[in-house]
């Protein structure tokens, strides 16, 4: 595999021993054995979340690209892959051959690693990298600052492409301007990506295939300053991190549309990035981004009833 001299300064490596950390475990009432609020390292600047096998989930670390392992059962965790000065870990995905897919954000690349934390393969695709969905024959990236998706080819059970399985697909006209701020992204059931563009207030499907795409009707509903996307069935969760709530809409079939249904909200909530989900519950992740980080800034992940 070619590894690009800019992508292996920038980029995490592995950690050879890690150390295991106690996480808090503050308890709601009526659910003793699950943590309301599970601590990340102090400073550690969290961004994205992707869930494992188990009930491990995985988060990446703005600050540094270090990515951390904890347990949603237990609240314990540990180090996965260690940060390095000027690296960048934004969305994550998990995806069928259990590798973790870590968006690098403005060092425009992405970094793959097993559940050891051993880096298999590093790949550049262009701008500000944001979000990340995998299906069993594609990984999927939105641009945070330009009208694109970045897409890996994988090829035969799985296997990791060379360098040139990375394709550029470019948005149509109208829903790929500069300025819209695509975020979250993930894999709807009829092959179309469901992207949120946090600026221009939009959901819309796009068909990596065909390249066609059309806005998702959300009626008076709101999507500004979105985040991260969960997709459970036809159930759409947005994360509004300005706002300290995750949206709930139910998508049509033809994902023409997705009705509001709820507002989910805790008190423990702040600027929330993204979420995922593990034994009927979302765990959010605190990225506190109106809180200037320093080296003990504490983050959490919060527990929320869906």
């Amino acid at each position: 595999m070619h590894r690009r001299t800019l992508m292996a300064a920038a980029l995490a490596v592995p950690v050879g021993a890690v150390v295991g950390a106690e996480a808090a475990q503050a308890h709601r009432p009526g659910q003793p054995h699950l943590p309301a609020t599970i601590a990340l390292p102090d400073g550690f600047c969290p961004e994205g979340i992707t869930h494992g096998t188990g009930g491990k989930a995985y988060v990446g670390s703005m600050g540094d690209g270090a990515i951390y392992c904890t347990d949603l059962k237990t609240g314990h965790g540990m180090p996965l892959v260690a940060g390095t000065s000027g690296g960048q870990a934004t969305g994550l995905a998990f995806d069928a051959e259990c590798r973790i897919w870590a968006a690098c954000g403005t060092m425009g690349g992405t970094a793959v690693y097993d559940e050891s934390g051993t880096c298999l393969a590093m790949y550049h695709l262009g701008g500000n990298v944001h979000g990340v969905a995998a299906t069993s024959t594609n990984v999927f990236f939105t641009d945070a600052d330009h009208g694109k998706v970045y897409c890996v080819g994988l090829g035969r059970h799985g296997s990791l492409p060379g360098d040139d399985g990375v394709l550029t697909l470019a948005l149509p006209g109208g829903l790929g301007e500069a300025g819209a701020c695509n975020k979250g992204i993930v894999a709807a059931w009829n092959g179309c990506l469901i992207i949120v563009q946090a600026a221009a207030n939009r959901l819309y499907a796009f068909d990596p295939v065909t390249r066609a795409a059309k806005r998702i009707d959300i009626g008076r509903a709101s999507v500004a300053d979105a985040d991260g996307l969960l997709l459970r069935g036809n159930t759409l969760y947005v994360v509004r991190t300005k706002k300290n709530k995750v949206s709930k809409f139910r998508l049509s079939h033809d994902l023409s549309r997705a009705t509001l249904v709820d507002r989910i909200t805790d008190a423990d909530l702040d600027c929330p990035s993204t979420i995922t989900a593990f034994g009927g519950r979302l765990y959010a992740v605190n990225a506190r981004f109106s809180t200037p980080p320093t080296a003990s800034t504490e983050y959490c992940l919060v527990r929320l009833a869906d």
